[in-house]
Order: structure tokens, then C-alpha cells, then sequence
């Protein structure tokens, strides 16, 4: 019995699942104590950009307004990060997700000055932008033509577009910040942004050294390699 649950329950990958204990950390005490300092202090705000406060280009990406927002968020986290760190390791899903919230910010700073002159616009915030560029990237580079949606055999390409629509409806999600994401992982994905991409070479040599070699030995948590012939003998394993 013991065995079969140990089969049946999989470890998370570590960086997924620090992400989602960083979102808890920022938000959650705003929320318990109607404090949000925190938050105030990570999200994406013009006005401190242009104070300096550069920071805040990747820690809007922890901000969460409610319990509702911050739920979805988690759900968000644990199903697009994990699978995106599973298929490119760790050191890369690290790099990327850094890559991605900032592209994001800065393509959502760019177009929200000329969107709010016609339209008021909702703040960034959450993991959202980073799990559309994700989305964004495993479209465009997949295999398949078309994917079941719902029952309906929609072609793959289709199918960011139509989680966008879905993600509208979430509390306090950003429409443009999404499409921001979106728009960055479709970028990645079709090879524009080459200059994001790297060698497994490095990040097997970057597996080795500080702070990946300290996320090894988090005891409960997935490390996932670099190399993708280690990835496949890890998943073999």
C-alpha cells in the first residue's frame, strides 16, 4: 500500500513551487490583515518605474488582489509552470519566467498608454502574463494541428486565443497584461526572441552552481535537469 501511494504521488517541481510559496508570501498577509503594504510595494505601478523602482518589471507577477484572484493564480502556477519546467528543466523555466514577466510589464507599460486613453485598464498583476507567454510557447512549437476543447476539435494554434477569452472573466485579471504574455510567448516561440535562448550546455554546467545547486537539496521538491537526455532518464526513473 505504501509503495502504490508513493507511485501515485509525484514530487512538484521546485521552482513552480517556490513561485507559488512567493505569491502566498506577498499576498496573503494583505489579505488576512487588510495590510497591503506588500503588495503596494510589488506591483506594476508607472509612476515608480519611473522613480526607479525597477523591481517591480517581475514581483507583479507575486500580487494578488482577493482570495478568488489569488486561488486561480495558484491553480495557474501549479499546472502551467510545472508542466512549462518539466519539458525545459529548472535553470531555463528560472530564466524564462524572469524573461517573460519583463517583456510582458514592458510591452503592457507600452500599450497601456495608448489603451486608456479609450479605455479604462486593469492593473497587471499575477502569474497570468507568464502562464499565456508559456502557453504562447508550447502552441507554437507543437506537433499537433488540433486539440480537444471542451469536446470541439479546435486547431492548437487557436487555443491561447481562446483561453483569453475565458481568463476575462477571472477577478481582477488584466485582459491587456495577458495578451502582453501572449503576445511574448508567441514571439519566443516562433524564434524572434532568440537572443532568450541558450545552450543545454549552459544550463547543465548552471545545474551545478549557486542557487540551483541549493534548490537540489530542497528535501519534497523536483529538481528538473537541464539536459534533456537527463530529463528523459529522470522521467524514465
Amino acid at each position: 500500500a505504501r509503495g502504490s501511494m508513493a507511485a501515485g504521488w509525484e514530487r512538484p517541481p521546485v521552482a513552480a513551487a517556490l513561485t507559488l510559496l512567493l505569491s502566498l508570501g506577498v499576498s496573503v498577509p494583505g489579505l488576512l490583515w487588510g495590510a497591503p503594504a506588500a503588495r503596494s510595494a510589488a506591483s506594476l505601478r508607472p509612476a515608480a518605474l519611473r522613480a526607479g523602482e525597477v523591481h517591480r518589471l517581475v514581483t507583479y507577477i507575486f500580487v494578488y488582489e482577493d482570495l478568488i484572484s489569488l486561488t486561480c493564480g495558484a491553480i495557474i502556477i501549479w499546472y502551467f509552470a510545472s508542466s512549462f519546467e518539466k519539458n525545459v528543466g529548472t535553470v531555463k523555466h528560472c530564466f524564462l519566467t524572469i524573461a517573460f514577466a519583463i517583456l510582458s510589464a514592458l510591452l503592457y507599460l507600452l500599450l497601456e498608454i495608448v489603451v486608456s486613453r479609450v479605455s479604462e485598464v486593469e492593473d497587471a498583476k499575477g502569474f497570468m502574463p507568464v502562464a499565456f507567454a508559456t502557453l504562447g510557447v508550447s502552441t507554437t512549437r507543437s506537433r499537433m494541428k488540433k486539440t480537444l476543447v471542451f469536446g470541439v476539435r479546435v486547431p492548437v494554434v487557436l487555443v491561447p486565443w481562446f483561453m483569453l477569452c475565458i481568463a476575462w472573466f477571472i477577478p481582477h485579471s488584466s485582459l491587456l497584461s495577458n495578451l502582453c504574455g501572449l503576445l511574448a510567448g508567441e514571439a519566443y516561440g516562433l524564434g524572434y526572441c532568440f537572443c532568450l535562448d541558450f545552450p543545454e550546455s549552459v544550463g547543465s554546467k548552471l545545474d551545478r552552481v549557486f542557487p540551483f545547486s541549493l534548490l537540489k537539496r530542497i528535501p519534497g521538491l523536483k529538481y528538473i535537469p537541464g539536459s534533456l537526455a537527463e530529463r528523459r532518464a529522470f522521467k524514465s526513473s
